[in-house]
């Protein structure tokens, strides 16, 4: 570590820190849209599954760009590892490390490849400049343990001085059934990466590399100050919160519990659920820690900066071997499924301490379906990823947001034109579901429909949850579940758990579930009633048999 900058403590005023702070957020912003801009697949220049951050020498966060929040699970960990396995010493301008493995390489998944750079100047390490992006490639594969789902890249230098090492990129793209996407994707994050490091050092040349420096460290006590603070403003005590897991990857629903406890000015949270699965729905601990950390971020004081300080006054334990904090080597690609009932999972327990704050239960999914096919003109194999929103949970005082995505998700829908130019499918349906908000003084927000035609064989594989007879997205302080999910499939075609072969002109539809209410439906006003009603959020026979006593006459 000798040849890291150590910060100085040069006298700082809080303006100056304040100017820094928004200029490091910058940074990131910029870069993650230069990735986005550059990228080729539509998985990042569409959808914008990517995220961007910048951190300190000593490999701990000063920013992320506001992207995506599973993403911190696989930043986390990388520069750790990355210092631990190559000396800093031997580290020089425009070397570039590129990684993704859920145990040798601080990532959470497979598919999410991330590059880190470190930032030099005066000769030595000031920061690193990392960003992630989502290569949908990774299809038509085994989860039954980390072997099956994709290449695993331990961090190595795929730019040496900046100089591209050839052979390890031929490396990856020998393993990779879209090489055309992920060669031009990785060409991006490199032009994103040299922007960042652009951009940092003219910001040290600006302020001095010692003032930088000090007001990075001023920022993550900050952090820390504002979170120690939100948590003492909240009473004392432990509430425990349970729940069910379910997937169309396994057959039993996963019992899966917290402890939050709140004492003084910290907060720990400790998770129990079975033994870790031969199935790719596995939690790293580092996913485990980005999902506590939004969730009670979001919760305690949203305006805190989403860097490292915020989680020093926080505890998070879970049982090593388990679901929510597997071992070498658990499948982990479908890992945001359990993210995202974990996220519901805290807020249930939060709801019984600060219930003013929380929502209830959104749709506790990110609901996936992966398509895999053979182009008819060249033979190349396509792969195209589609996440869906779905209902966001009634608040205290407001309706529930409907067909969004929630919690540690947050890409874009791929508009339907953009869909259809490149790829063999048509987009027959694409609504919101009538019914599926949960009833309550404020509605939860509205699960979606996709409807797919293939107009060419192809398979496709899907993740989805709250499926009906299994859980529910549950409501708070009287409010009523929302709807399921489901797979509705068109004649002749037939999933196997959660995977189906589909012929050209055959068709299914994934439904996204709908969140859960707030308060009791009997204090929800006639007025909103008939709103909901007329713009067709909920039909006249549910109107009638849930708000009997206030729907306005037929």
């Amino acid at each position: 570590m000798n040849d890291m900058l150590a910060p100085a403590a040069p006298l700082l005023d809080p303006i100056t820190v304040e100017v820094i702070g928004a200029s490091l957020s910058s940074i990131v912003e910029e870069t993650g849209e230069a990735l986005i801009r550059a990228s080729y697949s539509t998985n990042i220049k569409e959808r914008r599954d990517c995220s961007t951050a910048l951190f300190n020498a000593a490999g701990y966060t000063l920013c992320q760009a506001e992207h995506i929040p599973i993403h911190l699970g696989s930043f986390i960990g990388i520069v750790p590892h990355i210092m631990k396995l190559h000396p800093v010493g031997d580290m020089r301008p425009g070397d570039v490390f590129v990684g993704n493995d859920a145990y040798a390489g601080g990532g959470t998944h497979l598919p999410d490849i991330v590059l880190a750079e470190p930032i030099f100047v005066d000769g030595k390490i000031a920061a690193w400049t990392v960003n992630l992006a989502h290569h949908s490639d990774f299809a038509d594969r085994g989860h039954a343990h980390i072997y099956q789902e994709g290449l695993r890249i331990p961090p190595v230098r795929l730019y040496r001085e900046g100089a591209l090492q050839k052979d390890i990129q031929d490396l990856i793209l020998l393993n990779c059934q879209v090489p055309r996407e992920r060669l031009s994707d990785l060409r991006a994050q490199m032009a994103a990466n040299r922007v960042g490091v652009r951009r940092f050092q003219a910001l040290c040349a600006k302020y001095g590399t010692a003032t930088v420096l000090a007001a990075g460290e001023r920022l993550l006590d900050y952090a820390e100050r504002k979170m120690r603070a939100g948590i003492a403003a909240m009473p004392d005590g432990t509430w425990r919160f349970d729940d069910l897991f379910d997937s169309p990857e396994i057959a039993e629903n996963l019992p899966l519990s917290v402890e939050v406890t709140i004492k003084g000015d910290s907060m720990s949270l400790h998770f129990e659920a079975p033994d870790q699965l031969r199935a790719g729905l596995n939690m790293t601990y580092t996913a485990l820690l980005a999902t506590a950390y939004y969730v009670v971020k979001s919760v305690v004081d949203p305006t805190i900066l989403p860097n490292s300080g915020l989680a020093r006054p926080l505890t998070v334990t879970a049982r090593a071997g388990s679901v929510l904090n597997c071992v070498h080597p658990a499948a982990v690609n479908g890992r945001v499924q359990t993210c995202q009932r974990v996220s519901d999972l805290i807020l249930g327990a939060l709801a019984q301490a600060v219930p003013e704050r929380v929502t209830a239960c959104s749709n506790s999914c990110c609901s996936v379906a992966t398509f895999i096919g053979t182009r008819k003109d060249d033979g190349s194999i396509w792969v195209y990823l589609e996440t869906m929103g779905g209902g966001a949970g009634a608040r205290a005082h407001k309706d529930g947001l409907d067909g969004v995505h929630v919690h540690v998700t947050n890409t874009s829908n791929l508009p339907v034109e953009a869909l259809e130019i490149e790829y063999p499918l048509t987009l027959m349906r694409y609504e919101l579901v009538a019914d599926s908000g949960g009833a309550g003084t404020y509605r939860g927000g509205m699960g979606m429909r996709r409807m797919y035609r293939a107009d060419a064989d192809c398979r496709v594989r899907v993740d989805v949850s709250r499926l009906a007879g299994r859980s529910s997205s549950w409501g708070l302080f009287g409010g009523a579940a929302g709807g399921h999910g489901a797979i509705e499939c068109g004649p002749g075609v037939v999933f196997d758990h959660d995977s189906a072969v589909l012929k050209a002109g055959q068709w299914f539809a994934l439904v996204s579930p709908g969140a859960g209410g707030y308060g009791p439906a009997s204090a929800r006003d006639a007025e909103t009633v008939a709103r909901d009603l007329a713009c067709g959020a909920i039909s006249p026979a549910f109107a009638k048999e849930t708000y009997h006593e206030t729907c306005p006459p037929a």
